[in-house]
């Protein structure tokens, strides 16, 4: 049985969520525009195809410290350095919303199967429903979409969700090859 002190997070964890946080923040003003040149033509919108990638961050927060409410606390932090700073990507006080639930329904996975991050199956699964929360999140707080684009769309986000987690858990996998875990 787990003690008290090993489910607690610690500062290094503190540092880990806060950095993985801001790379995520960081890098949609690279990731979107390019989504969104790659799927114009197609009629999805680039941030269904963009959230793959950046919900690979709310995965390795947990999958780093092997804690439940990782993924969670990197999304809060998220939202509120996007609601505060008004960067890209950020729907207003939306935001705190948006940002919010794929991180609740990362934790409502990893604490439903037991799993921390800790093999391809639960970080594809974890990002897959990262994505389709936060897709979900967005159409109703800013797009409205009719039921089949939003049915397209949510597809479409649970394929890139979930290669975003296995990205995720490659990178845990190579860390740990590494010895840096």
């Amino acid at each position: 049985m787990e003690n008290k002190s090993s489910r607690r997070f610690r500062l290094a964890d503190y540092v880990i969520l806060a950095m993985l946080a801001a790379m995520g923040i960081a890098s949609k003003t690279i990731i979107v525009p390019l989504a969104q040149a790659i799927t114009g033509p197609l009629f999805i919108p680039g941030g269904v195809v963009a959230g793959g990638f950046f919900m690979m961050f709310l995965i390795l927060g947990t999958a780093l410290t092997g804690k439940l409410g990782a993924a969670l606390l990197v999304s809060l932090i998220q939202a509120v350095l996007v609601t505060i700073t008004g960067t890209f990507g950020s729907h207003g006080a939306a935001s705190l919303v948006t940002y919010a639930l794929p991180g609740l329904a990362v934790e409502g996975w990893f604490f439903l199967s037991k799993h921390r991050g800790c093999c391809r199956l639960c970080c594809f699964v974890g990002g897959m429903v990262a994505n389709m929360a936060g897709t979900f999140a967005v159409n109703f707080a800013i797009f409205n979409l009719s039921f089949t684009p939003l049915m397209l769309s949510i597809a479409v986000a649970a394929l890139s969700g979930g290669l975003g987690g296995l990205v995720a858990s490659s990178v845990v996998r190579n860390l740990k090859k590494l010895d840096i875990l």
